[in-house]
């Protein structure tokens, strides 16, 4: 005897609510077994591919390629071997006990309501999707407050760009950036500083590093020396290792530093963190880099590594920027911009020389990081720089 099973949208982590389906790698009839990859998604976080907790054969796909689907709902309906019930005991005397009440299951509505969001049926929410609405929007005219298909092109119609524009819907990674952008922007108050380093021996050791036999095989650049310098200027001031509790009106320091680093991905730009990154020695840092910076362009970090992070860098540099007033990463206490490293003049030692230089732009939220503070740390990063010798004497 066979049954019909439903696999639904699991919480992939931290309360994440939604996600788009990117692909299938089922069909109907296809087998599946437990642990076997079935489709993949893009959350507000990363790609994630789910895989099936059971055995069987696919019954239906519930939602095509780019639906946006809400955690709890049937993603997919297997038919699997039914389980044998247990053959209930008999007492003498009294015969088998009365077979329980078996109730018709509840038709599901036809329109989905998503908690305080707006109700529509799922061919309504595609069409929204397609043409770059908000259904929230909408103003809707269906019975009990439903969005319409009609709601949706007469809202189309309204907000149709010049001739020669086009709508790019906004899903995912992007949205989740301009969500955390926004809020980071009018809930923390910035500052930002600037500070001019000539980092001529910091380049000198990077080429010095590149044909070390300890690195081999690594990516060494500039940013690994960066993240050094900053891990380095943290230590002694820890107090910018922290994050801002507004309920509990506290100032929460953390113990480790999770250092991110903000990469640009064909999806939008994510923050993924390394782990523990003060504790690790500049091979594993480099090594750590590498791999998450490769992890994250092909689209394979995971919810885990873009949580839980404490401090940021962005190189904007590689884009030739010199400087930027970069935003903090919601629930850090500051982040380093690294602008382009250029060959100049400089005064050195008293003489005008071409001298390699670059500006670094700290913001912090000026709530639990005041001016000294913020330029402290700085400061030391720029030292570092300067003479990376230092990280020797104040690691």
């Amino acid at each position: 005897m066979r049954r019909l099973r439903e696999f639904t949208l699991p919480d992939v982590g931290e309360g994440l609510t939604e996600a788009e389906i990117v692909r299938w790698f089922v069909a109907p009839d296809d087998p599946v077994r437990d642990g076997m990859a079935v489709c993949e998604i893009e959350t507000a976080k990363a790609l994630v591919e789910l895989p099936i907790p059971f055995d069987g054969k696919v019954h239906a796909l519930h939602f095509e390629r780019g639906a946006t689907v809400d955690v709890g709902a049937v993603l997919i309906t297997v038919e699997t071997e039914a389980e044998e019930p247990a053959a209930e005991p008999v007492l003498v005397g009294y015969g088998a006990s009365e077979p329980a009440v078996r109730r018709r299951p509840r038709k599901r509505p036809d329109v989905e309501r998503r908690d305080h969001r707006t109700a529509a049926t799922p061919p309504v929410r595609k069409l929204a999707k397609d043409l770059g609405l908000d259904l929230a929007s909408v103003v809707p005219t269906g019975p009990n407050g439903v969005v319409t298909r009609e709601d949706v092109q007469s809202a189309a119609r309204s907000t149709e760009p010049e001739k020669g524009g086009r709508r790019i819907p906004v899903n995912g990674v992007r949205r989740a950036m301009a969500r955390a952008t926004t809020e980071s922007a009018f809930t923390a108050p910035h500052v930002t500083e600037f500070l001019t380093v000539d980092v001529t021996r910091t380049m000198r050791l990077v080429g010095d590093l590149k044909s070390d036999p300890e690195y081999a095989g690594l990516r060494v650049t500039p940013l690994l020396l960066v993240a050094k310098a900053l891990l380095v200027a943290i230590r002694p001031h820890p107090e910018i290792n922290a994050s801002w509790d507004e309920e509990g009106q506290a100032i929460v320091l953390h113990d480790a530093v999770n250092l991110g680093i903000a990469v640009a991905t064909p999806r939008g730009l994510i923050v993924p963190n390394i782990k523990d990154a003060h504790a690790r020695t500049l091979p594993e840092l480099a090594q750590a880099l590498q791999d998450l910076t490769e992890t994250a362009r092909s689209g394979r970090t995971q919810p885990g590594d873009l949580t839980g992070g404490t401090v940021t860098i962005t190189n904007i540099g590689v884009f030739g920027v010199d400087a930027g007033t970069p935003i903090l990463n919601p629930g850090e206490a500051a982040i380093l911009a690294v602008g382009a490293i250029r060959l100049k003049p400089w005064v050195h030692k008293g003489e005008i020389k071409p001298r390699h230089v670059v500006t670094l732009a700290l913001s912090f939220d000026h709530r639990l990081v005041d001016g000294e503070l913020g330029s402290k740390v700085l400061a030391r990063t720029g030292a570092v720089l300067e003479q990376p010798k230092r990280i020797i004497g104040w690691s």
